[in-house]
């Protein structure tokens, strides 16, 4: 193999940047001419590419967000756009790629392994750590700990004030930002998609709490619910106590990036990496249990991602009977 690209895909996380330099000396350790396809899908359509060099990656190892750019796509949808990007990577003589990315990207990817003779490996990485097949997705760490962070700040002016505060995490339409960010947290209250809650037994307890001397509460609300300023009005209609609203919003995906993020980057594109010289056509490089392997990108793209039963069984109990 002699050419290899790159390309991040959909939503930008904390750790792209590091896995971009390590792709870059990688790829020239193992005597591969690495590549930059900026600004995702839309830069294989439009053929924004370039040879990337140990100067392109200089210096970007801290830095959140991605040097290369990302998009989502809407015309990569369309067949005869996918066939001009094709087009483009043979022109430039580019054998493989990598995509970094969630599960639209990984959708995209799916196509051009089906409609191509290229070689294409997916790297997981999106803050909503939704993937099907890894317990892990690159990104997710650092957002944890700006999530972290944000909360740690706002139980300050919370307990100041004795006010409720429901902050809202991102997810899409996974709740696992919320459950972790409840549990290492200590927020008194959890409410994600993937379980039911019961706000009669929230109510019973927390007034029992304000009986007992507390003065404020913390509320972590999943994205996916849309329901933070209806908690919020319950809180002062059913527990009687001031409160408001936080979104976190995108600041959960920016930030310096993790150690861990860094390191688990330069981890991923190795495996990536690997598998394409080896002659894998058409992979996805997962993290379970402490350990890497290789999936089809058949299975990642068509299943969905459960969280660990585990972690449910610990959010269970907020509100419980």
């Amino acid at each position: 193999m002699k050419k290899m690209a790159i390309v991040c895909s959909g939503g930008d996380v904390s750790g792209m940047n590091a896995a971009l330099k390590r792709f870059v000396e990688y790829c020239m350790r193992n005597q591969i001419e690495p590549w930059f396809v900026y600004d995702g899908y839309e830069g294989l359509i439009d053929n924004r590419m370039e040879r990337a060099t140990y100067a392109s990656v200089a210096g970007i190892i801290t830095r959140g967000g991605t040097k290369i750019g990302s998009a989502r796509s809407k015309r990569f949808m369309e067949e005869r756009y996918r066939k001009q990007a094709i087009a483009n990577l043979h022109a430039r003589g580019i054998e493989a790629l990598v995509v970094l990315g969630g599960d639209g990207s990984f959708r995209g990817m799916h196509r051009l392994t089906q409609e191509s003779d290229l070689a294409f490996c997916g790297i997981p990485a999106t803050i909503d750590n939704d993937i099907a097949g890894t317990e892990y997705c690159l990104g997710v760490d650092t957002a944890l700990n700006v999530i972290k962070d944000a909360i740690d700040a706002i139980r300050d002016t919370a307990s100041s004030f004795g006010r409720a505060f429901v902050i809202e995490t991102m997810g899409r339409e996974c709740g696992y930002l919320a459950l972790v960010s409840a549990l290492t947290s200590g927020a008194e209250m959890c409410l994600i998609p993937e379980l039911p809650y019961d706000l009669d037994a929230y109510k019973r307890d927390f007034l029992k709490e304000k009986e007992e001397g507390r003065r404020y509460f913390i509320a972590i609300v999943s994205e996916a619910l849309k329901k933070s300023e209806t908690i919020a009005k319950w809180f002062e209609e059913e527990v009687e106590i001031e409160s408001r609203v936080t979104v976190l919003g995108h600041i959960q995906r920016g930030g310096v990036t993790s150690v861990h993020d860094r390191l688990m980057a330069s981890r991923f594109v190795t495996h990536a990496v690997d598998a394409l010289i080896a002659g894998q056509k058409s992979s996805v490089i997962c993290y379970n249990d402490g350990g890497f392997e290789e999936k089809g990108i058949d299975d990642v793209a068509s299943n969905r991602y459960v969280i660990p039963q585990e972690l449910l069984d610990l959010a269970r109990e907020y509100g419980s009977e």
